[in-house]
């Protein structure tokens, strides 16, 4: 017998008609790439939403037809995210900061048809143009007319104008009913091993996402939140932000291209955030800035940091200095993609203080619609005690099945279980602590080093500012932990004294050998430390005592 319940597809068009309907006065508010802040609200955004799907349809874009972003987070974007999925086709988010070819190969690997893109970043397009214009046939500027750049493209593509168009389109546009596992979004990983890949998103594993997501477990935002979303829109939906701030009505800032230390602070206090999210990286800038000035955070009251693990010093500060409550979670592009949030449970409520930060370093335990496990080299699972570490393995309903294109025959196991590429530990309580990516453990002897583990105790250094372990080539042991330090201002430590701050912290053979010290380390893509090129770059050090360029290479 069947149920006697209504029934719907689960739509991304969905969330915005909610948000317009029930929290129409509710604030996005975006800074441009003149600095102005602009305003808008739900209902003004849902309904530009339906111009721009009939500006996408008189373009010529079909169902299925991959659209382009290379954009910041701006309203014009989120506008992007539901307009293109709206009519049926795929919202492609192309990275900014990855390399030109890379940005080519990804473009023409996806078919993306028509690209919006940000005023700021036309010179990456005219890079780019000769490349990409066998597949993208139209280059829209996210701007007015009166901000339009001068941009050089290839021959055959057109160049249009955003709010010219927008201007001509009616609004009358009502959305479709659609299969919800018709695809909506196409994001494509790093590429921090071989080239990227890319992950097709559903309308279903998107919703699905953000009502786990936004769970009382969860980041669990409501109507009188204001979120600052500094997680790229380019990169994995921004954590779903652009999807769970509107479903709960919460207003919503976004920073544009701007993410230094003075406009966040600015974008946060002038806009009364309550919650902020972001990779460390982000948070560990603003501290620097705030230490400079002497300036608080007034209404801020939790940071959420994905992206890569929060540092212990950097969540001590936030949560001691400034009185913020600070969480964080676990996820990549395969998972649509969060898979586990940090949420202490009743039997933490006791917790002494070093326990309690013991809890919050780790990833959390997995959201509803998701399950994890870690498993030996044999494939066997590994019990959940906190100290047993191999492979973590994650499926559900937002998991990868198969990659987009050529890459198919690539994804998750015959039973669903995806390798995530991370070594990890799993508690009796669920709680999943990475121990590192498996690219990036360091192996000696035969033994493994985490990288995390050495990461973090050097953190604790008062010389330290910020760190890197990698492994590099050893004469003996094939590899040896090297530390790529970056001093506070007017220190600088040197190895034998960082070696001695390891001692009785990690095994004699677990010190790294040497410390060199860099103004600051390089950022992959996606905000993360780059540590492939930090590889590449100081490979030969224990050897020569000379970086890689230095040495030829």
């Amino acid at each position: 017998m069947l149920g006697l319940m209504q029934t719907s597809p689960l739509l991304i068009s969905s969330i915005i008609t909610h948000a317009a309907r029930h929290h129409a006065r509710a604030e996005v508010v975006s800074r441009e790439i003149d600095g102005r802040i602009v305003r808008t609200t739900y209902a003004a955004l849902e309904r530009r939403t339906r111009q721009l799907a009939r500006v996408l349809l008189a373009l010529g874009v079909q169902p299925g037809d991959r659209v382009a972003t290379l954009a910041w987070n701006t309203a014009r974007h989120v506008e992007i995210y539901y307009a293109v999925s709206g009519i049926g086709a795929v919202c492609h988010t192309l990275n900014p900061r990855l390399k030109p070819d890379i940005v080519s190969y990804i473009a023409n690997h996806a078919a993306d048809t028509v690209l919006f893109v940000d005023p700021s970043l036309t010179g990456l397009i005219e890079t780019v143009a000769e490349s990409v214009a066998g597949t993208i046939r139209t280059v829209v500027v996210m701007a007015d007319e009166d901000h339009m750049p001068p941009v050089a493209l290839a021959p055959g593509m057109q160049l249009l104008c955003y709010e010219t168009l927008m201007a001509a389109a009616d609004a009358d546009y009502v959305w479709p009913v659609l299969d919800e596992n018709t695809a909506s979004g196409l994001c494509y990983t790093s590429g921090t091993t071989g080239l990227p890949k890319g992950v097709l998103y559903s309308h279903r594993s998107t919703l699905l996402h953000a009502l786990s997501v936004n769970g009382a477990d969860g980041l669990g935002l409501k109507a009188r939140d204001r979120i600052a979303a500094f997680l790229q829109m380019f990169h994995v939906h921004a954590g779903s932000i652009p999807f769970l701030a509107p479903m709960a009505g919460a207003a919503l800032l976004l920073p544009g291209r701007f993410l230094d230390g003075p406009n966040i602070t600015a974008l946060m206090n002038d806009e009364r955030a309550t919650v902020g999210w972001g990779v460390p990286t982000i948070w560990l800038g603003l501290l620097r800035y705030l230490d400079e000035i002497g300036e608080k955070l007034p209404t801020l009251r939790r940071v959420v940091v994905g992206g890569s693990a929060v540092p212990r010093p950097l969540l001590v500060r936030l949560e001691h200095e400034f009185g913020l409550e600070v969480q964080q979670n676990w996820g990549m592009t395969e998972c649509g993609p969060l898979g586990t949030y940090n949420q202490p449970t009743a039997q933490h409520e006791d917790l002494e203080e070093d326990a309690k930060l013991d809890l919050q370093v780790k990833q959390g335990r997995a959201l509803f619609g998701a399950d994890v496990k870690v498993v030996d080299d044999a494939g066997r699972e590994l019990p959940w005690d906190g100290v047993s570490a191999g492979a973590l393995l994650i499926r559900g309903l937002w998991v990868i099945r198969n990659y987009f294109g050529p890459d198919a025959a690539a994804g998750a196991g015959p039973d669903g279980w995806f390798d995530t590429g991370d070594v990890a530990t799993i508690d009796a309580d669920g709680f999943v602590q990475i121990v590192d990516r498996a690219k990036d453990m360091i192996k000696t002897g035969g033994e493994w080093i985490s990288s995390m583990e050495l990461e973090a105790i050097a953190r604790q250094h008062p010389d330290v500012d910020d760190v890197a372990a990698i492994a590099v080539q050893h004469p003996k042991w094939m590899e040896r932990p090297l530390l790529v330090v970056v001093p506070k201002q007017g220190r600088t430590p040197g190895t034998a004294e960082v070696r001695a701050h390891f001692k009785g912290k990690v095994t004699d053979w677990s010190l790294p050998d040497a410390v060199v010290l860099v103004p600051e380390l390089p950022l992959a893509g996606t905000g993360k430390v780059d540590k492939r090129a930090l590889r590449e770059r100081f490979a030969l050090h224990l050897l020569t005592g000379e970086e890689a360029a230095a040495a030829g290479e």
